[in-house]
């Protein structure tokens, strides 16, 4: 007698109690597993089940593609204290479009894309799209595994931050009007061009589902969908998956921030304030016109970190730059007197935000060893990076915003000038060891009339160039991690624009954008080959100055030491068009000097000066060294 053969066994998908609990504790890490849309089989019949937070509406149903929108045919069934609607669909197939239909707390009717969701119809369309996370076969178990044992404290970090919208673009057509690169053309691209420039990391802005192009992706509707102008989740997925074959780590932007009102977004989700405060003066951003989310509900906080779980986790992102911290921190964040609510202490600060730092790095970092969690602060609230357990945010590390400003200003000074300005350079050393930085020239720099790094820069063309060649070099050297905005490596001449790539055209008008090119790719390569620019940044006794008083000149001199005292790294740049031929330089040891770099560029053989006895920059030894206009020199000892 033939036996039958046997069947698939087929577990219903539920928000069951154990979710429920989990949720309501805002400690369901996994919850974007069952929250959302997810392709299953129930009962043998293949189709998809949705599960949505709505505690306060009235009802729920499903309307998409696979029922004709027809709100009636697709009714959702209300689970548990939580307030979580869910139901199957047989039939129900990736690629559909959909969207939640709620009646809400006073009976009115909402139209709303999934919170959850994990992929979006192309802007301007606003439905969610019915998508399969779980099949991508990852390549990358090398680079996971290594990650383990990164740290950000003594390893190398050289990050590129990239819009991949503008970066490049095909030719706009009447086909093709946006001309944006697929992920997975972007990531062949990207990864060719960061490997030879030498970045350590890409950092991507603009990821997450925004519905305007302007906002560069920072009011964010679709917090678990990559952004469909470029692909799917699965292409996305690829783009990292390929990017860390070739040995580039992943950075992205992200913003628990504030989101932006769009009818079928988060705003009074379910009728009420779900999300947001209720109080327009704690849950409304005056100057953005956007909501703040309300950090103290366990499932708001729940599903923040749970995304930033998702990116990481799900995605293989190696970490994460969390947009907008001090507008999180603070209570009275871009508010006047009247607007804003005390804590219950009566101070500005935001005491919900503070513990949901605390709970979101620790969690993060602690569940994916090697990944780095990075605040854009721009404040000197204490601990940013100190360890949640002794009252710290815990974050990996912190942008030097007072840094970047101090040398934009001094940069941007007609050279005469840079002499009583001489402190801007040498301040950021008086605080460097308070956190652990992140020097950074981003985006933020080139936009809304401020110029592109080039422009800014004084004097004629070729002094511009000069210029930026001797700051780029002050900063790879000075002690912090380094980004650098797309288009600044080779002299982006206009300021940037989510409209357009960038001016690549000017690599093959101008030899003198080449030259700074190649200038900033041996700048990356002797940063990752030397240790003693990055393996001791946040140790005191890695950096000391040679003379931080030279401001007559204009020149600084200090020394970065590794820590096997091996390969150490002393560096000169001039800052004014003044030859200095009769320059002297101190030292710290009697040693021999091998000038590797100049501000030609690497030498392709390394000239030697040996220091002798005689003080010089108040150090024991010294040895003169013909220092030109705008010159620099990198020296291993």
């Amino acid at each position: 007698m033939a036996r039958k053969k046997a069947q698939p066994v087929t577990e219903k998908m539920h928000f069951s109690e154990y979710d429920q609990y989990l949720f309501g504790q805002g400690v369901h890490y996994d919850v974007y597993k069952k929250l959302g849309a997810h392709p299953t089989v129930q009962d043998g019949e293949a189709g998809v089940y949705f599960a949505v937070w709505a505690p306060n509406a009235q009802s729920a149903s499903v309307i998409g593609d696979f029922n004709g929108w027809d709100v009636n045919a697709n009714p959702m069934v209300k689970t548990g204290p939580n307030g979580v609607y869910e139901t199957f669909i047989p039939g129900a197939k990736v690629g559909q479009l959909y969207k939640y239909n709620l009646i809400g707390y006073y009976g009115e009717t909402l139209v709303k894309a999934d919170p959850y969701g994990n992929s979006a119809e192309k802007r301007p369309g606003t439905a969610s799209k019915i998508a399969d996370i779980g099949n991508y076969k990852w390549k990358d178990d090398t680079w996971m595994r290594n990650r383990q044992s990164y740290d950000y404290n003594t390893d190398a970090m050289s990050i590129y931050e990239v819009h991949p919208g503008s970066w490049r673009k095909h030719e706009v057509t009447e086909e093709d009007p946006d001309g944006y690169y697929n992920y997975r053309e972007l990531a062949v691209e990207l990864a060719a061009y960061v490997k030879e420039m030498g970045y350590t990391h890409v950092e991507f802005i603009g990821i997450a589902e925004h519905p305007f192009d302007g906002s560069w992706g920072y009011q964010v509707l679709g917090y678990y969908a990559p952004t469909s102008r470029h692909g799917s989740p699965e292409d996305f997925k690829y783009m990292v998956d390929y990017l860390h074959r070739h040995k580039i780590g992943v950075i992205l932007d992200w913003v628990p921030a504030h989101f932006p009102k769009d009818a079928h977004g988060l705003a009074k989700f379910d009728g009420t304030c779900l999300y947001e405060h209720e109080d327009p003066r704690q849950g409304e951003h005056p100057d953005w016109g956007t909501k703040i989310y309300n950090y103290g509900r366990p499932e708001v906080k729940n599903y923040l970190i749970g995304n930033a779980l998702f990116w990481v986790e799900e995605c293989h992102v190696d970490g994460l730059r969390v947009d907008a911290v001090a507008s999180m921190l603070y209570l009275n964040y871009g508010k006047q007197d009247g607007q804003w609510v005390a804590n219950k202490y009566g101070d500005n600060k935001n005491l919900e935000a503070i513990e949901f730092f605390k709970h979101l790095n620790t969690v993060v970092t602690g569940r994916n060893h090697g990944t780095v969690m990075i605040a854009e602060e721009s404040t000197a609230w204490p601990k940013v990076t100190g360890k949640a357990e002794d009252d710290g945010l815990g974050f990996s590390l912190k942008w030097n915003m007072g840094w970047m400003n101090d040398f934009l200003e001094y940069m941007k000074l007609d050279p005469y000038f840079r002499k009583f300005n001489h402190n801007k350079m040498t301040f950021a050393m008086a605080y460097a060891y308070s956190e652990k930085y992140v020097l950074v020239l981003s985006h933020d720099e080139v936009v809304h009339l401020k110029c592109s790094m080039l422009s800014k820069m004084p004097g004629l063309e070729d002094d511009k160039f000069k210029n930026l060649k001797a700051g780029y070099t002050f900063m790879m050297c000075h002690p912090g991690k380094k980004l650098l905005f797309m288009g600044q490596e080779f002299g982006q001449l206009r300021e940037w624009s989510e409209a357009r790539d960038l001016d690549w055209f000017l690599l093959d008008q101008d030899q003198r954008h080449v030259d700074l090119q190649n200038f900033v790719k041996d700048l990356l390569h002797l940063y990752k080959k030397y240790p003693a620019i990055y393996a001791t940044d946040n140790t005191p006794d890695g950096f000391e100055w040679i003379n931080a008083d030279d401001a007559d000149r204009s020149i600084f001199s200090f020394v970065r030491k590794s820590p096997t005292d091996k390969n150490n790294i002393l560096m000169v740049v001039n800052m004014t068009p003044v030859d200095r031929s009769d320059y002297r330089v101190g030292c710290l040891k009697k040693k021999a000097y091998k000038l590797i770099m100049t501000e030609d560029g690497m030498l392709d053989k390394p000239v030697t000066y040996k220091s002798a006895e005689g003080e010089c920059d108040g150090k024991p030894y010294s040895f003169s060294y013909k220092l030109p206009p705008y010159g620099v020199a990198i020296f291993t000892y």
